[in-house]
């Protein structure tokens, strides 16, 4: 079913916005402008939403576990959260994991990113896929996989690699451990990518999934926004991957640097490896120019 704003916004019921505007403003991605308003009309109903799906989710599992008399043995309620670069998946995912926590029947959510499962830079340059990164080949699927397989069976806890954003790479040696949540956040561009022929993907591990949506002239331009504001800032950090473009390169030749990006990396990836996947998500939050949630679609079985 298709619900517009205001009908999916009055399914907040009596949920209450305990977010402040200094909290949201931590939570908020580069260049992403979502408010309290947005919080309220569409986040607050989906954590609503999803607080029910957990709770009927656990009957279901200590149902069968009751069946067929195993021990009590928690697993994590998994969501997925997918889309494209800069569309606002990832301040979509912090803000679920704020707003998940603060139900009493699941305090712990977790929040993993497939970014910590990218292959390493070595690895891509001697692949000879460097220019590919963040498209399905990038990515150790099989480590990924693992990971959410020992989650989803109750392991009490499990590393992952970690990767830096500054350093635009895998920290070698560092490793992020995530002991067993009530919730676990899965986000990433690929997370719904379907399985290859006789193997499981890490969607076929989650119990609800979501797409968060935008016509791609919109992400291209909130993408270049995000990429200039980040050579302000970020950028010039002398540990950065692109420091150069903050202190060596012209405006006009960063900004021609983004758009040659996106039109030969992120766009490719986004039309031929994530849109597509959209189908698959139980709920799809559809964006407009304004990077507000206009519409929602809602899987009911």
């Amino acid at each position: 079913m298709e619900l517009d704003r205001p009908a999916w916004a009055a399914l907040r019921a009596a949920t209450p916005l305990s977010l402040t505007e200094q909290e949201l403003d931590v939570l908020r991605g580069t260049a992403d402008p979502t408010s309290l308003d947005e919080v309220r009309d569409i986040y607050l109903p989906l954590s609503r939403l999803l607080n029910l799906y957990v709770n009927a989710t656990r009957q279901r599992h200590a149902a069968v576990r009751s069946f067929l008399g195993d021990a009590d043995r928690p697993m994590p309620f998994l969501i997925g959260v997918a889309g494209s670069v800069a569309v606002g998946k990832s301040t979509a995912a912090r803000l679920l994991r704020t707003l998940l926590a603060q139900w009493p029947d699941h305090p712990n959510v977790e929040l993993v990113s497939t970014d910590n499962f990218l292959y390493p830079n070595a690895v891509l340059q001697e692949r000879g896929i460097m220019n590919r990164k963040g498209f399905p080949e990038s990515y150790d699927r099989r480590a990924l996989v693992r990971f959410v397989s020992a989650m989803k069976a109750g392991a009490a806890q499990t590393e992952l690699p970690v990767y830096s954003h500054l350093a635009y790479d895998i920290v070698p040696g560092a490793v992020q451990t995530v002991h067993r949540p009530d919730i676990l956040i899965v986000e990433g561009i690929n997370v719904l990518q379907p399985p290859s022929p006789g193997h499981l993907a890490v969607a076929d591990f989650f119990d609800f999934s979501i797409y968060v949506d935008a016509k791609v002239e919109h992400i291209r331009s909130w993408y270049l926004d995000r990429f200039l504001e980040l050579r302000r800032t970020r950028f010039e950090d002398p540990r950065s991957y692109f420091h150069a473009i903050a202190t060596s390169v012209q405006d006009a030749e960063a900004r021609e640097f983004a758009m040659n990006t996106w039109r030969t990396i992120n766009e490719v990836n986004l039309v031929e490896n994530i849109a597509p996947t959209r189908g698959r998500a139980t709920l799809v939050l559809y964006k407009g120019a304004d990077h507000r949630v206009q519409r929602v679609r809602l899987r009911k079985t």
